[in-house]
């Protein structure tokens, strides 16, 4: 009996250990994504993707851990959006640890919830250019309209996010007037653009009813980490003026070598990028070859037209493969510009210094000094006479007895049949003066 007993208490113990536990910190089903980066297309794609692991996994919190200083204002429309088509069961969370500044804001006010730590700012929002401008009147006016928006989605105040985006709105308690709202810890809390002050992650956590480290994130692929490196506006033309310069240093040397191998990894980094990204389309890959076909039949059909095409092409095709068409272009003249200093330095550095630029520049020259002329003096003619067989207006011919000469007349006309004296011999140039 008593083994019997043992027996049924060993049996019952097994089949506990297979049932499901109650949810433990290992089990809750909470996702914890980064931002801790420039805003960009590549960005995108890593929160997509996360967000989509996070969905089929069946999360009940989405908490994005936000320090940014913001980035493409595309980018960030897209990631917003992206956010609202998350299923309403699951509850969005941004947790800003230091910055959440221009479109980190504007991300954040897509999220049901916001927290942020003590020291943590929130806003600054306006659209700056390359050169350090704010934008114009238009993409002004569009930013303003998208922040007011993006506070409505969760019945915050819209003026707060429009005084972020310009300093037009008055908010005198918040900000002096005519300048850019940021939002402090405290204030955020005061005008409902936050629900409290946390000092990390793991107190958010509690604060939601979970204890401990066991939440989940998604690791960056590599993918995701190069298409963040290659779509980021500083990189960009870094990438292209490596490609342009490289490219022009093999045209100029024999053969195919390093300087085309690196012109044409860097061209095909920034197009893998920005493909990955869901920038550079299949109409922009078709482009780049044939612009690629184009350049290579230029070295067998004559006129240059095919060469001219095909660099069109393929400049064509960069400026169509980023998401902002004038950012692209400006930032091929930045690359072309560059790769045109660089090389100038590069030759005038190292030109007679390395033998490989030796391949570009004719150091050997047929100066006198080394013994080359171009035109024999003729010494001996000086003071020799002769007689003009043509009117010298101010050059003709002249007979020295038997040799015909080609003259310059000293003065500026000697009229035919006229004696002559020689009276200078500079290569080709023989002047000669009435008698």
């Amino acid at each position: 009996m008593k083994r019997i007993a043992i027996a049924f208490f060993v049996l019952t113990t097994a089949i506990l250990s297979m049932l499901p536990a109650e949810a433990s910190n290992q089990d809750m089903n909470v996702y914890v994504i980064p931002i801790k980066e420039d805003i960009s297309s590549g960005l995108y794609v890593y929160l997509n993707r996360a967000i989509h692991e996070a969905e089929e996994n069946g999360a009940e919190v989405i908490i994005f851990e936000m320090d940014t200083n913001g980035g493409a204002v595309n980018a960030a429309i897209d990631i917003g959006n992206r956010i609202l088509k998350i299923d309403k069961d699951i509850k969005t969370v941004t947790l800003i640890h230091s910055r959440s500044i221009s479109a980190g804001a504007y991300i954040a006010l897509h999220t049901d919830e916001i927290y942020m730590t003590p020291n943590a700012t929130m806003g600054a929002a306006a659209i700056i250019d390359q050169s350090g401008n704010t934008a114009g009147e238009k993409a002004d006016s569009m930013w303003i309209a998208a922040m007011e928006g993006a506070a409505k989605q969760h019945n915050r105040d819209p003026e707060v996010s429009k005084a972020m985006a310009t300093g037009t709105v008055d908010l005198p308690e918040l900000k002096e007037n005519g300048k850019l709202l940021t939002l402090n810890a405290d204030s955020a809390l005061k005008v409902g653009y936050s629900e409290g002050t946390l000092q990390d992650i793991d107190e958010l956590l509690a604060h939601f009813g979970y204890e401990g480290d066991g939440y989940k994130t998604v690791p960056k692929t590599f993918a995701n980490s190069l298409a963040q490196f290659v779509t980021n506006p500083v990189v960009v033309p870094i990438l292209l003026s490596i490609a342009s310069l490289g490219l022009v240093l093999e045209l100029y040397s024999p053969g195919f070598g390093f300087p085309g191998g690196m012109g044409i990894g860097a061209l095909l980094l920034f197009f893998y990028g920005h493909y990955i990204a869901g920038l550079a389309g299949y109409e922009s890959l078709i482009l780049l070859i044939l612009g690629i076909g184009l350049i290579v039949a230029e070295f067998f059909l004559p006129g240059g037209i095919a060469g001219i095409l095909g660099i069109v092409a393929v400049i064509g095709s960069i400026i169509i493969a980023g998401q902002n068409v004038l950012q692209m272009a400006t930032s091929v003249i930045i690359a072309l510009f560059l790769a045109g200093v660089a090389f100038i330095i590069l030759i005038k550095v190292f030109g007679k210094k390395m033998k490989f630029f030796k391949k570009f520049i004719l150091t050997d020259s047929t100066n006198t000094e080394s013994g080359y002329v171009s035109n024999v003096n003729r010494l001996d003619l000086i003071g020799r006479e002769g007689i003009t067989m043509t009117d010298l207006r101010p050059s003709g011919t002249v007979k020295v007895d038997d040799e015909r000469l080609d003259v310059v007349a000293e003065g500026s006309f000697i009229e035919k049949n006229t004696r002559v004296k020689i009276i200078k011999a500079e290569g080709s140039r023989i002047v000669v003066r009435e008698l």
